[in-house]
């Protein structure tokens, strides 16, 4: 789509079939944005998405692809061509001359692809974008790491508020409020999750980390603690369920 979209502009709309990455299959979805990654990039930059409905839209979408495949193949031996690279360097020259074959002029000449609106980043809406609720401590979890968010005012004013986690190609994070990028700092990596299944060759080394791990050691409870202070005896206790102070459970 990056490379669609750089060439020729945004079109009004993108006809597809039904497949998972243009639309949710699960139907009355109970979480998320009810909108793949592909569905809500598209939306970002104006574009419809029209997921085929029918056994003939779908079929005029595969009649063609059988077309394109089947005669590129029969090209491609006539030319002894064996290898991608040799492939990929033909397809300019297969494309300009089936579509001077079989392109069908159109009724209108004038192009509906638009370009991008300003503030339209193409960059930043092809990645993939995660929404996050920030804990009262201004921390969230994405891909097992956890990110402390940074920021000048004052910290209660963003506890709870929705932030969005966009990664690039690259695995680049950016951390959004408000179409705003936020600094943050890596808090921590959760290497090890619970009930994770652990190699036999790395069993061992596991074993020896966790019994290295300092025991927490639990002292007496002191007398002043409110369980030592309460009376358990039975006179005690029946004299403060006449006074309501305490309820009994009989069976």
């Amino acid at each position: 789509m990056r490379s669609y979209i750089t060439a020729f502009g945004k079109p009004l709309a993108f006809y597809s079939d039904k497949f998972g990455v243009f639309r949710v299959k699960i139907p009355n979805a109970l979480s998320g944005t009810g909108l793949t990654q592909f569905g809500r990039a598209l939306k970002e930059i104006d574009i419809e998405l029209i997921c085929a409905h029918s056994p003939q839209a779908k079929g005029r979408v595969e009649r063609a692809n059988q077309t394109l495949q089947d005669r590129l193949t029969k090209e491609l031996r006539l030319r002894g061509i064996s290898t991608g690279a040799a492939a990929n360097a033909y397809l300019p020259e297969f494309i300009a001359d089936y579509n001077q074959r079989f392109a069908v002029a159109p009724r209108a000449a004038e192009s509906a692809h638009r370009p991008l609106a300003k503030g339209e980043d193409l960059e930043r809406v092809l990645t993939l974008c995660e929404r996050r609720t920030l804990s009262k401590h201004l921390t969230l979890s994405y891909n097992n790491v956890i990110y402390q968010i940074k920021t000048k005012r004052s910290a209660y004013t963003m506890r709870k508020a929705q932030v969005e986690v966009r990664e690039n190609q690259l695995g680049e994070i950016t951390i959004e409020y408000k179409q705003r990028p936020l600094q943050y700092t890596i808090y921590s990596e959760q290497e090890q999750q619970q009930g994770k299944v652990i190699e036999a060759k790395l069993l061992q080394p596991a074993a020896a980390r966790a019994a290295a791990r300092p025991k927490q050691k639990r002292g007496p409870v002191p007398m002043s603690h409110p369980w030592r202070l309460f009376d358990f005896s039975e006179n005690s206790m029946l004299a403060k369920e006449r006074r309501g102070e305490l309820c009994i459970l009989r069976k």
